[in-house]
């Protein structure tokens, strides 16, 4: 991989030619297919949805790897988190992009949703086929409480690095209130924890400046990626108005041109032109995660469209939760399901298949536009006070928002029932049944904590153990 560079030399430094030959010999010390397998690596542990999924690409690229610092992945995350659609998922592919340009970006991003679009399909054909899934109803059993302590673990990790004193803390305490007793939309949340971040940067520097921006490495050959970026930008995180229109261009026509000729072939009608236009909306407005905007597509899915019937989104839904991938990936049972049942001359397990492929194409694809038509912009304000100020704000917010999905996780993991009770002045709070609390979920929660904080198992290890304690329960005892 050549990174183009200019030949700008600043005061007390190499010559170009000795600077070009140490950005190119920083970049080989991370070779493609060495990228290639972290990142299968990193989708095969992408469980837990993003707080877990964010988790384990800090702990892979940041910690073990050593590939890029603190405040760039920070940066880039905060980024994500503006986007509709899967921000791990979004994370990932701008790293990939950092690292080996559109190839990179690509391939990053394609390998964090594979596992779970295979899962997810074996299981939409398995629900499909044979509703009666005890088998696959233990599996879930089991995970489910594993999951749940490496999300809480998540949270721990990712808080500790976002929330640097009590100003960060009250901004991630605050959005978690917003969003889990007024139900106030994740962008207002955003755009409040960034207006708090810019005026506050200016007011309180020392408190708000998290992210800080352009830094340099600690040490030579430490965080590969900022070595590489730290005085001359490759040209590929440089913004460029033709490189933005050829992006824009090749997305759109990657995304809507399928589209088109469905629509012309088959008719607007069609069940395949139907999901493709809904599930494409759906990828524009899913601002805040997958949960954002689940009961919209629920909601259609049952009583506009008969995709699916009373109940089954929860099914889904689990499905999305356990097993490696976004969350947002339970669109893909939801096209299946529907092509399935209206399958028109097709086998209905065809249908199927090719609803649940249209429909992970209409999600996903705009979700690399947003990447590589915005991450050069981004990379150029790194050193931007203000937006830093704003970053870091966003960060604490984050964390809270992540805190939310934790404790909603929790209370659905825990509790068979969870009731929405409502109170004056816009309060909600969701309040578990506890005559409903399942005990044997609970106790396997409870030694999966034990094992993910105690014993320092890993991801797998826990995972696997889980499971096995939740076929027991399911096959023996119940």
């Amino acid at each position: 991989m050549q990174w183009s560079v200019d030949n700008r030399v600043t005061p007390g430094s190499s010559s170009p030619q000795d600077q070009t030959h140490h950005l190119d010999s920083a970049a080989h010390r991370i070779r493609f297919g060495e990228a290639c397998r972290v990142w299968t690596k990193i989708a095969l542990q992408s469980f837990g949805g993003p707080a877990g999924q964010i988790a384990v690409m800090h702990r892979i690229l940041v910690e073990e790897k050593r590939w890029v610092s603190e405040d760039r992945f920070l940066h880039a995350l905060n980024y994500c988190m503006l986007l509709p659609g899967p921000e791990a998922q979004q994370l990932a592919t701008y790293m990939g992009w950092l690292l080996h340009r559109i190839r990179g970006g690509l391939t990053a991003g394609i390998l964090f949703i594979l596992p779970g679009f295979a899962a997810i399909l074996l299981l939409s054909i398995l629900y499909a086929g044979f509703q009666d899934l005890r088998l696959v109803q233990a599996l879930f059993f089991g995970l489910k409480p594993a999951v749940l302590a490496i999300v809480v673990e998540a949270v721990l990790r990712i808080g500790r690095r976002a929330l640097k004193n009590a100003v960060m803390a009250s901004i991630a305490g605050s959005a978690f209130i917003a969003i889990f007793a007024f139900n106030v939309p994740f962008p207002f949340i955003v755009i409040a924890a960034a207006i708090v971040g810019y005026i506050g940067g200016r007011l309180w520097l020392d408190q708000f400046l998290i992210i800080k921006g352009h830094t340099a490495p600690t040490a030579p050959g430490d965080r590969v990626v900022d070595a590489i970026l730290t005085d001359n930008a490759p040209a590929h995180t440089q913004p460029s108005l033709r490189r933005a229109a050829l992006v824009v261009f090749v997305c759109l026509a990657c995304w809507l041109i399928p589209l088109a000729i469905l629509a012309t072939w088959l008719g607007s009608g069609n069940i395949y032109v139907q999901e493709g236009v809904f599930f494409s909306k759906a990828a524009v407005v899913t601002f805040g995660g997958a949960y954002a905007v689940l009961a919209y597509i629920a909601q259609q899915a049952v009583h506009v469209y008969s995709w699916l019937q009373p109940g089954e989104m929860l099914d889904g839904l689990g499905m999305a939760e356990t097993t490696p991938g976004p969350l947002i990936q339970v669109v893909q049972f939801v096209g299946f399901m529907g092509s399935y049942r209206h399958p028109g001359a097709l086998d209905p397990m065809l249908a199927g298949l090719c609803g649940s492929i249209l429909t992970t194409w209409v999600t996903f694809v705009p979700c690399f536009l947003w990447i590589f038509l915005g991450a050069p912009y981004i990379e150029a304000l790194r050193g931007n006070r203000s937006l830093s100020t704003a970053l870091s704000a966003i960060t604490a917010a984050v964390v809270g928002v992540v805190l939310n999905l934790a404790v909603w996780f929790a209370l659905h993991t825990l509790f068979r029932q969870v009731q929405d009770i409502h109170y004056p002045f816009g309060l909600r709070l969701a309040v578990p049944q506890w005559q409903t609390l399942d005990i044997a979920a609970l106790a396997i929660a409870a030694l999966a904590m034990v094992a993910v904080f105690r014993l320092k198992w890993g991801m797998i290890p826990t995972l696997v153990g889980s499971a096995a304690l939740g076929m027991l329960y399911h096959f023996l005892l119940m």
